[in-house]
């Protein structure tokens, strides 16, 4: 059986990536093409880019018989130009950090990590974070009792205490008896010993919150008359918008 012309150099394309490679090698990385060379690819002996393309190869190809990762296309020009140049991006840092991570080339991660927008992502924030008592168990409590509310309504809200010293602690204990809320739905943040604010700890829960795909926002929440203290010291009503 003859094999048309048209095919001949596909045949000979996945025939090659199967044996022996070749020192030019074509890509598909989540639908956009990349051509590069094998000693690009493998620059960095140790990292899982460099395995993927060390002995037999351990990738499938697509119908042109171009090699497929099947990652977010877009950022590994970064990856690329990186491996080329030792250039390290200037911009989509924290979604060209993840494919760094990916592809395990840990000389790009540690000089990502170095930089500003990582560095604040990764040290400083989660530092502090670290030092809020049940941070990452309130948000998903936060996120529990607001699905719960979310009964043929548009919108449904969750009450926040945040207490930033053990004295606003005490008080806001007295607060929460003259609460005119059911004290289980309130989600209570601190005390901590950190330098960031009230305001700060807000901005980490929105961040948090809807990089799980929620939509949210804060507003004092205005207590009953008689209340004993000013109820924005303290508490804070989380909007969770659904629709």
């Amino acid at each position: 059986m003859s094999i048309s012309s048209e095919h001949k150099p596909l045949v000979k394309h996945v025939t090659n990536s199967l044996h022996t490679l070749s020192p030019i090698v074509e890509l598909n990385v989540g639908g956009e093409m990349y051509t590069t060379t094998l000693s690009t690819l493998k620059k960095h002996p140790g990292s899982k880019l460099a395995e993927m393309f060390t002995g037999k190869p351990k990738l499938k190809t697509d119908s042109e018989g171009r090699f497929f990762i099947d990652r977010p296309g877009t950022y590994f020009k970064y990856i690329l130009e990186y491996l080329r140049s030792n250039e390290v991006p200037t911009q989509c840092i924290q979604d060209v950090y993840k494919e760094a991570v990916f592809y395990d080339i840990a000389p790009l991660i540690k000089q990502l990590e170095d930089s500003p927008q990582i560095f604040g992502e990764s040290v400083a924030r989660k530092q502090f974070l670290a030092r809020v008592p049940n941070y990452s168990e309130n948000i998903e409590l936060i996120i529990r009792i607001a699905r719960a509310e979310a009964v043929a309504s548009r919108r449904s809200s969750v009450i926040v205490c945040v207490v930033r010293t053990e004295e606003d602690a005490a008080k806001c204990q007295d607060a929460l008896n003259s609460l005119d809320t059911d004290k289980k739905s309130v989600v209570k943040f601190g005390p901590w010993k950190a330098a960031p604010s009230i305001s700060d700890l807000l901005d980490c829960i929105q961040i948090d919150v809807e990089a799980k795909g929620y939509k949210i926002s804060f507003q004092p929440h205005v207590a009953e008359k008689g209340f004993r203290f000013k109820s924005h010291d303290f508490f804070y009503k989380c909007l969770f918008t659904w629709w």
